[in-house]
């Protein structure tokens, strides 16, 4: 066991830790999680279109063309958001201007996605002569579109200022000014980059990785069982190693699971069913019905903590049990540990798998609903997962059973570690 621990700290470790801090890795990250305030709020609005009492329903009927207008400048168009949050982060690794970069990505985006579409004769009432752009080429569909384009925005941006490609201001005008005028031929350079691509040789870098990535995304983010229990088993693994799980998973996962649970949210707006959405494995669906206090169904652990006869367990279960109520389960993965713990790891790597293929069951024989809509990640399991899935019983119920589940298989491997930890206590009572 030593050798493997050393050869996980030794060999993996670095590896991982080299991916997750790569520089384009870490801004496509922190720019999509900067996205999570509207699409949580976005859902907001989805669920308040869809409340189960038919006295509300009807009174919110005449105005849901209105109230779905939040729901469309949020999620979708969270492509757009995107871009100038990935852009922004990567100029701050550069130390470029942030604002001018994400202008910059913006722009890049816009021309590399939006054809605009020419109406020449209007319909009264509906549709004016003129020239428009389509809402929906903005969406969660043109994420992958999102990063590429923002990043080549910066790395031309970056390129030009650091060769000098650029016009120079005296010295005493304000800095605003001058960085509005060294961006001036850069953004010449990635307007006509793009306009090129998109425009003149037809080629739609948003439709092109689209089709590229789609079997992964089905893969890891639809409905596949197996991909599903690749990224449990991933995320999972990567935390018992002393890595945080979802930060090495964030630049690789992210991007699907956003497109997946925008997807499922603009098709019940549209009015699917929501047994049909189109799938089952949204960050949310983990989020809900496998991480019951957190990656690993650590509250569970926390639970058989607050029961156990070491001194030390029971003051870290006490600890440990608000956050964790919460899914904050920090407090117990490091306090433990469960990090590079082989007693604590085998359960917090299986528990969540057997979970996992059991909520899978339930959806695909429509027993629980699919999820439709993304709650902030501290809202408790039950309730959100009873809002997530339109309101369905049957959702907060496979929770509760999911944490039963969890107990009976954290227990085993609780009371060997209780044991280890037991006797710890009496060697230092003696000396």
């Amino acid at each position: 066991m030593d050798k493997l621990v050393d050869f996980l700290n030794d060999k993996i470790l670095p590896v991982a830790s080299m991916i997750s801090s790569q520089r384009h890795m870490a801004a496509i990250r922190k720019g999509i999680i900067a996205t999570l305030p509207l699409t949580i709020i976005g859902s907001f609005f989805t669920i308040l279109l869809n409340i189960p009492i038919e006295s509300i329903a009807a009174l919110i009927e005449p105005f849901k063309a209105v109230l779905d207008i939040p729901f469309r400048f949020t999620v979708g168009i969270l492509s757009l958001y995107a871009t100038f949050g990935i852009a922004s982060s990567l100029a701050r690794s550069y130390k470029l201007d942030e604002m001018t970069s994400g202008i910059l990505a913006v722009m890049g985006f816009l021309m590399a996605t939006v054809v605009p579409i020419q109406v020449v004769d209007g319909a009264e009432g509906i549709i004016d002569a003129g020239r428009y752009m389509s809402v929906g080429s903005l969406s969660s569909a043109s994420l992958f579109g999102a990063i590429v384009t923002a990043i080549i925005s910066v790395e031309i941006y970056r390129f030009m200022k650091e060769k000098n490609f650029t016009i120079k201001m005296p010295e005493g005008v304000p800095p605003e000014v001058a960085n509005s005028f060294i961006a001036l031929l850069p953004t010449a350079v990635i307007l006509l980059f793009f306009w090129i691509v998109r425009h003149v040789f037809g080629f739609d870098i948003s439709g092109f990785l689209s089709v590229l990535l789609l079997p992964f995304k089905d893969i890891l983010a639809g409905n596949s069982l197996i991909g599903g229990l690749l990224t449990v088993f991933l995320i999972t693994f990567f935390w018992v190693l002393g890595i945080h799980g979802p930060a090495i998973m964030g630049p690789v996962i992210r991007p699907f699971w956003d497109i997946s649970i925008a997807e499922n949210m603009t098709a019940f707006q549209e009015g699917a069913s929501v047994n049909a959405l189109p799938n089952i494995f949204t960050e949310q669906f983990l989020q809900w019905f496998v991480w019951i206090g957190g990656a690993g169904g650590t509250l569970a652990l926390v639970v058989l903590f607050l029961f156990s006869k070491s001194k030390y367990l029971k003051s870290l279960g006490r600890l440990s049990f608000l956050p964790g109520l919460f899914n904050i389960n920090e407090p117990i993965i490091f306090g433990a540990p469960i990090v590079m713990n082989p007693i604590l790891g085998i359960p917090f790597i299986v528990a969540p798998l057997v979970t996992t293929t059991l909520s899978y069951i339930l959806t695909v024989t429509e027993v629980v609903p699919m999820m439709m809509a993304r709650l902030p990640f501290t809202v408790l399991s039950p309730i959100a997962a009873w809002i997530s899935t339109n309101w369905s019983v049957m959702a907060g119920l496979l929770v509760i059973i999911n944490f039963i589940i969890t107990i009976a298989i954290y227990y085993p491997f609780f009371k060997v570690f209780e044991k280890q930890q037991l006797l710890k206590e009496q060697e230092e009572t003696e000396d």
